[in-house]
């Protein structure tokens, strides 16, 4: 039984969060068909009301953006305030001037929070610190055209916006949830509630992505870490929790859900996972080996996985989603490899589209996967989503009795699941995965005669 249940209000869910999306046009040059929506929201901001413990995530490119060096050197640190996020640009391979502009966004963030500029009538009750950020706690994230510099004039004047506006009604968190949003076709965003020493408590996230998906993060942004249009993605809690054991939690989460899809295979110079936690929640903080360490655990991967799902739902051009399942691999390395061999194949992903169940080509990718692989040992199967129930069409390596009219029916749906089995010992994966469309392909192609077209 979970421990937790779903409530609206994604990141104002949790007590002490205010945020905002303000349109700024942040992108002067197309960051790819479906994403020029005219005037959509291009610039949002999250704040905490009081100090807060953070956690964070990034890529495992070697090719990191300006704003991820930022926020991997700050958290660190163990605590922010504030992040401020904008889409329509990368802010990626832009040089020294691109970390001096990650930085300015995080200065003029703070520096136009302050309570004298915003006129804030503080109560009584409460301490200045709530009404003052230091730019050293505020991060920062972008996503976009790589290779554009910022433009910093419509920057600050989004950012000078988006302060007045910060409010903690689900609209407001719509607002941040569509300025950060590129060639997404829907929001994706959840909370959950739960209970911690007999305190309420609550988690939030937003997240985008939809192409330059295949993530692989870790704590530093530098590997070791599984090798894999950028996925962000900004969680809130009001729980009370020490940044080690937030880290520790993101990390778990983390691993099980943003590292385990893929739409396209491609790693993103910006992907990024940030969770502020501001202890408004009012529970004793715990151990890494308690049990409300495990109830916060589920309930923040949960909130993880369901976001990853919905960006592979919401992939670019995407059609079916497909659960591959790898089982009976001799090590865990091996069962992955396996997955994502699999996952990446340009020809079982175009069959899936096509909806053929073409276990041969998914033989193929498996055999020049880095695993290890016995031919006549490998069972392929499928089944609805979750479903125990499997329709086998190879057995050890053989031809099952399964009719082709049974095999196409079961690969026909919108998403279900592929069943691997290696036979070779107990380890196991899963990875999320997307078919591949002429919409696809279309949708990224661009025309270099039309710039606007041109994806990031």
């Amino acid at each position: 039984m979970k421990s937790f249940k779903e409530i609206p209000g994604s990141i104002v869910a949790p007590q002490g969060f205010l945020t905002s999306g303000v349109f700024c046009d942040i992108k002067r040059l197309g960051t790819g068909k479906g994403s020029n929506k005219g005037q959509k929201r291009d610039l949002a901001l999250i704040v905490s009301e009081v100090p807060a413990t953070v956690a964070g995530m990034f890529t495992t490119n070697q090719v990191c953006a300006a704003p991820v060096k930022v926020c991997a050197e700050r958290v660190k640190k163990g605590a922010a305030r504030a992040i401020v996020a904008n889409s329509g640009n990368a802010n990626a391979c832009t040089g020294k001037q691109g970390l001096n502009d990650a930085r300015e966004m995080t200065a003029f963030v703070a520096a136009v929070y302050d309570r004298r500029k915003l006129k804030i009538k503080i109560p009584p009750a409460v301490t200045d610190r709530r009404y003052s950020i230091s730019a050293e706690h505020v991060l920062v994230g972008s996503t976009g055209r790589i290779g554009v510099a910022l433009p910093m004039a419509n920057v600050r004047a989004g950012i000078n916006e988006a302060v007045t506006l910060l409010d903690n009604s689900p609209a407001s968190a719509a607002h941040a949830m569509e300025a950060i949003m590129t060639s997404d076709t829907r929001p994706k965003q959840i909370a959950v509630e739960f209970k911690l020493s007999g305190k309420t408590a609550r988690v939030g996230g937003i997240c985008k992505g939809a192409g330059m998906i295949q993530p692989g993060m870790s704590a530093t942004g530098k590997r070791p870490a599984a090798l894999h249009a950028t996925m962000l993605c900004f969680i809130t809690t009001d729980a009370a929790i020490d940044p080690e054991m937030l880290q520790a939690a993101l990390q778990a989460a983390v691993v099980q859900s943003f590292n385990r899809i893929t739409v396209d295979g491609d790693m993103s110079t910006n992907d990024t996972v940030l969770v502020l936690a501001n202890g408004l929640a009012g529970n004793r903080k715990f151990g890494v080996r308690s049990s409300e360490f495990g109830i916060f655990q589920a309930a923040l991967g949960h909130v993880c996985l369901e976001l990853a799902k919905m960006i592979v739902r919401d992939g670019e051009g995407v059609h079916r989603v497909v659960t591959v399942r790898v089982n009976g691999a001799k090590t865990v390395q091996d069962a992955d490899a396996a997955a994502r061999a699999v996952a990446n194949s340009p020809l079982v992903k175009t069959s899936w589209h096509g909806g053929d169940p073409n276990w041969g080509r998914i033989m193929c990718a498996l055999g020049y996967s880095p695993a290890n692989v016995a031919e006549n040992q490998v069972d392929i199967g499928y089944s609805a989503p979750g479903g125990k129930q499997i329709l086998w069409s190879l057995k050890r390596g053989q031809p099952t009795k399964a009719r082709f009219k049974q095999l196409c029916a079961a690969v026909s749906p919108k998403e279900f699941d592929l069943h691997i089995n290696l036979n070779l010992g107990k380890a196991s994966a899963v990875i999320y995965a997307a078919d591949l469309t002429e919409a696809y392909v279309d949708f990224n192609k661009g025309d270099v005669g039309d710039p606007t077209t041109l994806g990031g």
